[in-house]
């Protein structure tokens, strides 16, 4: 008989400890295809096992414990081979190497190893999704719209191109890990918009993909807490995701942010994101370096989903952020946002030049720093504007006492 939870315990399992299983093998081998399949072998025993013994205690370790096992079996079978003769002395002498780079976490190495320059952009995405999220070659392959035998191969490309390079499974040193680390972020936030609006097909939204990176993100986070463009992206990723309920009506049309309903906004995910903001604030004004381009979106999007409604946004405050953005990033995306905003900015301030106590503020404001000419023509303007004659009597006699002044 299953056991009720076995299933699920599998399936948490496969989410939480298929990148740990899979990076510390390949550590140990450096050899990706024999540490996935001895991962999947692994999950596979774990089905049949856990169904009938019930779930471990540890089910990270014992996947491990299982994985290491197979290939131990494995390289026993082809002992002719001397990679694997290598391969075996180590297991045996179950010795880790020195950590290499700042952080020492095979799941970070794996994850470098996964995107490194030396591989295509698509290849990079394929092989993050495979080897860091443990998806199907199919699954991947519906994601970005290509039959699975071309996924496929461009993920056995991506593969053999890692060995017959012997491109390092290590995190870079932390001299290259700035140059390095903007290329894993890029992977990880196209994948984020592949799933948050996908580029083709029925779906406009792939949940799968948009936790994905999400996931990665947060582990990112973990292993490197101090690097603001990691925070400033996990943020950015979760104030976006936040408004994911109320992006699509419920016949199927894309809602802009303008029309959606922000009660349906994810008030959790929304405080997380402006915590990380908030941390990246604090850092930068005690000394950090200067903003990169994922924590301005990331306050960007601070500022969008800290509004009560559209009307209630601090346009200039976004036009002023974008202004920073501009000189990390001038492409033509960042130029029409940027004009957007500007346009809102616009639009309000025309709306207001229509209200009187605009221009009485702004006289007054005019009138405390000398500048008497000035003051008297917005004094002018909001007599013209005022709707009741006690007013109008109030601001005309302080446009008078600026003449005698």
């Amino acid at each position: 008989m299953i056991e009720p939870d076995a299933d699920a315990a599998v399936a948490r399992a496969h989410r939480d400890e298929w990148a740990r299983v899979v990076a510390g093998l390949a550590r140990r081998f450096g050899d990706l295809d024999l540490a996935e399949d001895a991962a999947a072998e692994a999950f596979v025993a774990a089905v049949e096992r856990w169904d009938r013994d019930g779930v471990p205690p540890n089910p990270g370790g014992w996947l491990t414990t299982t994985a290491t096992r197979k290939v131990l079996d494995r390289v026993r079978r082809e002992a002719q081979r001397h990679r694997k003769y290598r391969a075996a002395h180590m297991l045996s002498e179950d010795v880790s190497p020195e950590p290499t780079g700042p952080v020492d976490d095979d799941r970070l190495r794996l994850i470098f190893t996964c995107c490194h320059p030396a591989l295509a952009v698509e290849a990079r995405v394929a092989l993050t999704l495979r080897m860091m999220g443990g998806f199907s070659v199919a699954e991947i392959a519906r994601a970005f719209l290509v039959p699975e035998s071309t996924m496929a191969q461009r993920i056995t490309r991506a593969k053999t191109k890692i060995r017959t390079a012997q491109i390092p499974y290590r995190v870079p040193s932390p001299g290259d890990l700035q140059e390095r680390l903007a290329g894993v972020l890029a992977v990880i936030y196209l994948v984020f918009n592949e799933g948050y609006l996908a580029t083709a097909g029925d779906d406009p939204l792939r949940p799968d993909l948009v936790d994905e990176a999400i996931r990665l993100g947060r582990l990112l986070h973990e292993l490197l807490p101090d690097e603001g463009e990691v925070t400033g992206l996990l943020a950015l990723m979760l104030l976006t995701d936040a408004r994911r309920a109320a992006r699509v009506s419920r016949t199927g049309e894309l809602v802009t942010l303008e029309e959606q309903d922000r009660g349906a906004w994810d008030r959790a995910l929304i405080a997380e994101g402006h915590a990380l903001v908030r941390e990246r604030i604090v850092a930068i004004a005690t000394g950090g370096p200067p903003p990169g381009q994922y924590q301005l979106l990331a306050a960007i999007n601070a500022v969008h989903t800290d509004a009560r409604s559209s009307r209630d946004t601090d346009w200039s405050q976004i036009v002023a952020l974008y202004d920073r953005l501009l000189r990390i990033d001038a492409s033509p995306i960042v130029r029409l946002n940027r004009a957007v905003a500007l346009a809102e900015v616009e639009r309000v301030a025309a709306v207001l030049d229509g209200y009187h106590a605009l221009h009485a503020t702004r006289a007054d404001l005019l009138r405390r720093l000398g500048r008497s000419a000035e003051a008297q023509a917005a004094y002018e303007r909001a007599i013209e504007l005022a709707g009741n004659s006690a007013e109008r009597m109030y601001l005309a006699r302080r446009r008078d006492q600026l003449g005698r002044a």
